[in-house]
């Protein structure tokens, strides 16, 4: 539901499936890696430097960690903006992605028009975007390593050689050099050579090692730095993600608006919103209908349906019969008005292209179901069986594996198969109420007598989007769109309207 409302009815997200499947599993490993990254180094560096601090005194480590710091400070400034690069990577990404995702959902389309030279283009523009994109960041890390393996193996280096010669040279106040047990591991040694005395610290060589360990950590935590952008990078997108989400479900949308004269009026009208309650029956007092792209097409929709009233929707397309639809279902909100329905479970909706699960024949006529619910429900494969037989399409279950046969149902089943297994599906569920948007269309009017019949039988109300005089008869009332913003709500007389057309 959350990532239907964030792709349909708000565009601050794009690409929401890239975000879901890739980039938050990057965001989850840089934030694992970031630890261990981190965490060593900066207890190393607490260690060696304490060690340090009382072999060479502290006013020298003071020295060489301003100047470190200082140095630290450059880098940084000169560091490009990885984290940026990472977010318009992952954004690129997951435009060539959907590139791709499109291709397949409308593959037939393209093959039939012969359009794979165009498609073509549109990925290879997309790809070498990418491409180019992913270059500019290479060679940028390139330099920032070079500069940054200067700084610490060789500048900082050096500074430390001289930081550990000092004890050498100076008498340090306070640190003791002549004891075995000092950490340091320092003694001197003293010797005349030709009337001078001449101290040698031995410990230089243990004090250039913890030196080098201190500086190795260091090091690890400014290499770090560049993770850490990335992870910010990655964390920008997650947390926008994440934003959009708690904003959709608080019912704030925002969406970019038709170029109307009455754009202000329309927006005025998305800004609102209405109200929604449970009750035995459907009923529209002042509901607006509005468009996927922001346009009211009708300001103020007022019906009901009472159960046994069964309804038929006619109008042209882009009227709004789809919207009605969506707003019944719970997946649009209610901009105003009150809108009274039934609980989600009491309403059953059947599209002109059914939707076809993976799984086996069985899971087909059950869905959204599963085995342990339909046991739960008392009904058997028996049962099954005899509802398949009312659309007259029990010998599907001849098939190899019967009940228990998987195949890939939308290439397998013709477009009239696939609306029978509908039907089927609908007569398992036995709602309150039923959505048909024109779920006959591929079926002969003989078996769609016998689903209007049998689906009255079982006390379903019904409410059909159809074109067909043929459904006239199985319906009480009307509501009929213009397309202009307007509407008629009231009784079908079928005969006399069959009258009236001829």
């Amino acid at each position: 539901m959350t990532f239907y409302t964030l792709s349909a009815l708000d565009d601050r997200i794009k690409n929401a499936d890239q975000l879901i499947t890739v980039d938050v599993a990057k965001f989850s490993n840089s934030l694992a890696e970031l630890y261990s990254n981190i965490a060593k180094p900066v207890l190393d560096m607490i260690i060696y430097n304490y060690s340090l601090s009382r072999s060479v005194g502290g006013e020298g480590l003071f020295f060489m960690s301003l100047i470190v710091q200082l140095s630290a400070s450059v880098m940084r400034a000169l560091t490009p903006p990885f984290g940026r690069y990472v977010a318009d990577e992952a954004r690129l990404e997951g435009e060539f992605r959907f590139q791709h995702s499109r291709l397949i959902d409308y593959s037939e389309e393209v093959a039939l028009y012969h359009g794979h030279e165009a498609e073509k283009d549109t990925l290879d523009k997309g790809y070498f975007t990418l491409i180019k994109h992913v270059n500019r960041i290479l060679r940028r890390r390139f330099y920032h390593g070079v500069m940054e393996d200067f700084v610490i193996k060789y500048f900082w280096g050096a500074l430390g050689l001289m930081l550990c010669s000092v004890p050498v040279f100076f008498k340090i106040p306070g640190v003791a050099g002549n004891s075995m047990g000092d950490r340091t591991e320092s003694e001197y040694i003293k010797r005349d050579v030709k009337g001078l005395r001449l101290t040698t610290l031995i410990g230089f060589v243990t004090n250039r090692r913890m030196l080098l360990m201190s500086s190795d950590a260091f090091g690890r935590v400014m290499f770090s730095y560049k993770e850490v952008t990335e992870l910010a990078g990655y964390t920008s997108r997650v947390s926008t993600l994440l934003d959009v989400i708690d904003d959709i479900q608080a019912g704030h949308f925002e969406k970019k608006l038709v170029s109307s004269a009455n754009t202000k009026e329309n927006a005025a009208v998305l800004q609102g919103r209405g109200k929604a309650t449970e009750g035995e029956d459907i009923e529209f007092t002042d509901v607006p209908i509005v468009s996927p792209n922001g346009d009211v097409l009708v300001r103020a929709l007022s019906f009901s349906v009472k159960p046994g009233d069964h309804l038929l929707i006619v109008g042209p397309n882009g009227c709004g019969k789809s919207s009605l639809f969506r707003i019944l279902g719970g997946l649009w909100p209610v901009y105003g008005g009150t809108v009274r329905k039934p609980p989600f479970e009491d309403i059953f909706y059947i599209p002109q292209r059914p939707y076809l699960s993976r799984g086996t024949l069985r899971q087909q006529i059950i869905y959204p179901d599963g085995i342990r619910e339909m046991r739960d429900k008392g009904i058997t494969d028996n049962d099954l069986h005899q509802i398949l037989s009312v659309v007259e399409i029990e010998s599907i279950i001849d098939r190899p594996d019967g009940w228990d046969a998987e195949q890939e149902w939308t290439d397998v089943l013709s477009g009239g198969l696939q609306q029978r297994i509908a039907m089927a599906r609908l007569f398992y569920h036995a709602p309150k109420y039923a959505i048909l948007d024109e779920c006959t269309s591929s079926v002969t009017l003989e078996i769609e007598r016998v689903m209007y019949n049998e689906a009255k039988r079982l006390g379903i109300t019904l409410m059909t989007v159809s074109h067909r005089r043929s459904l006239w008869k199985y319906h009480k009332n009307i509501l009929q769109f213009d397309g202009q913003g307007h509407y008629i709500f009231t009784k079908l007389d079928a005969d006399r309207r069959l009258q009236l057309e001829e």
